[in-house]
C-alpha cells in the first residue's frame, strides 16, 4: 500500500520508523508547509521518500498515492482527511480522530459512500499487550476500580505561561490535555468496557483550555478515573482492580510495553508481548491489513469505537467549558 504522510511534526518520525518495518506499507510522498521543508527533506533522505509536495491538491492528483496519514494539528484532521476521502483515497488519522463527533461521523459516512476506509491511529488498541489485557480482564472477577494516569510536563506549557499559544494549548485548534494526552486513557478504557453510562470532567482551566484534568467514567458496578496532564508530571500508571485480581502497569497508555497480573496471596505474573517493534507498528499493520483485505468488519468496529470516544471527549469539554470546534465544519 502506497501512503503519503501529511505533516512533519514530532509523531512523523515514529510513523516512518514503523512503516520502514512493514514491507507492505510504502511511503511514496510527504506533504507540508514551506516552514517544514528542511525537516521533510531530512525525512526524504533518511527513509527514501520519492516525492515532496507543498500543494495538497497536487498530492491528491498523484495516482500512486492510495492513502494518506494525517499527522497535522488536531483542528486540521477533518479538513485534510475529508479531501482525501473525496478523492477516494484511504485515510489513517492521528488521534484525536477529529475536532468533534459531528466531524468524525461525517468522515465515516464519506468513507462508506466512496468505498474507502478511514481509521484513527491510536496505538494501544492494536498492541499484543492490549489484546492480552482484553483476555485477562475477564478473569479479574467483578471490576471495581480502574485508575489511569498519563501526565507529561510540556515544554510548550512554559511558552503558554509566557503568552505564546501553540496548537496543543489553543482552544481554537482543538488543543488541551484531554485531546492531546488523556485521549489515550479514554481509548484504553472504552476499548475494554465500552461506552460509560455517565462521565464528569474536572479540569484545570487556563485561558479557556484544559492544561490538566481528571475524567471520571461511570459504569454499572464500577468507576474509572483517567488523569491527563500537560502542566505537571508523575510516573505513569494503569490499574484495573477486580474482586479476584488486578492488572497493573507503569507504562503510559500510548506505549503499554508491559503489565502484571496479580491474583491471590500476592503472586504476580508479568507480560510483555509487543515484540520490541516501533510503537506505531501494530496500528499501521491493522490499517494496512484492513485496506488490503477490504475488512468491513474491522472498519465498522474501529469506527464505532472512535465515535464513542469522540462523544466522551465532546461531553467532557462541554462540561469544562472548552471549545469543541465547529459543529458543521
Amino acid at each position: 500500500m502506497k501512503l503519503a504522510v501529511l505533516g512533519a511534526g514530532g509523531i512523523v518520525p515514529d510513523f516512518l520508523e514503523a512503516a520502514s518495518k512493514i514491507p507492505r506499507a510504502e511511503i511514496c510522498a510527504i506533504y507540508g508547509r514551506e516552514s517544514s521543508r528542511s525537516r521533510m527533506l531530512a525525512y526524504q533522505a533518511q527513509y527514501g521518500i520519492p516525492h515532496l509536495y507543498m500543494d495538497y491538491g497536487q498530492l491528491l492528483e498523484d495516482r500512486q498515492v492510495e492513502g494518506v496519514y494525517v499527522a497535522l494539528p488536531n483542528h486540521l484532521h477533518h479538513e485534510f482527511a475529508k479531501k482525501a476521502l473525496e478523492a477516494k483515497k484511504h485515510a489513517i488519522i492521528e488521534k484525536p480522530f477529529a475536532s468533534n463527533g459531528r466531524q468524525a461521523r461525517e468522515l465515516v459516512e464519506l468513507a462508506e459512500k466512496n468505498g474507502v476506509f478511514v481509521f484513527e491511529a491510536i496505538s494501544n488498541l492494536y498492541m499484543p499487550n492490549y489484546k492480552k489485557t482484553r483476555e485477562l480482564v475477564k478473569g479479574l472477577g467483578k471490576v471495581k476500580i480502574v485508575q489511569m494516569n498519563f501526565s507529561q510536563y510540556s515544554s510548550r506549557y512554559d511558552k503558554f505561561k509566557e503568552g505564546v499559544v501553540l496548537p496543543v494549548f489553543d482552544p481554537e485548534q482543538s488543543g488541551g490535555a484531554l485531546m492531546d494526552i488523556n485521549v489515550y486513557n479514554v481509548h484504553f478504557i472504552l476499548g475494554l468496557f465500552g461506552k460509560p453510562k455517565r462521565i464528569s470532567y474536572h479540569a484545570n482551566i487556563e485561558r479557556g483550555i484544559d492544561t490538566s484534568g481528571v475524567l471520571l467514567l461511570e459504569y454499572p458496578g464500577f468507576q474509572c478515573v483517567a488523569v491527563g496532564a500537560k502542566d505537571c508530571q508523575a510516573p505513569a500508571s494503569i490499574s484495573i482492580q477486580g474482586e479476584e485480581g488486578y492488572l497493573y502497569s507503569t507504562h503510559p497508555a500510548n506505549v503499554y510495553d508491559g503489565f502484571s497480573l496479580g491474583k491471590g496471596r500476592g503472586k504476580t505474573e508479568d507480560f510483555a508481548f509487543n515484540g520490541g517493534v516501533p510503537r506505531l507498528y501494530h496500528e499501521l499493520m491493522a490499517f494496512v491489513g484492513m485496506v488490503e483485505g477490504r475488512d468491513g468488519g474491522l472498519f465498522c468496529k474501529a469506527s464505532r469505537h472512535s465515535l464513542d470516544v469522540m462523544d466522551v471527549l465532546d461531553e467532557a469539554r462541554r462540561q469544562a467549558g472548552v471549545a469543541i470546534g465547529p459543529i458543521n465544519g
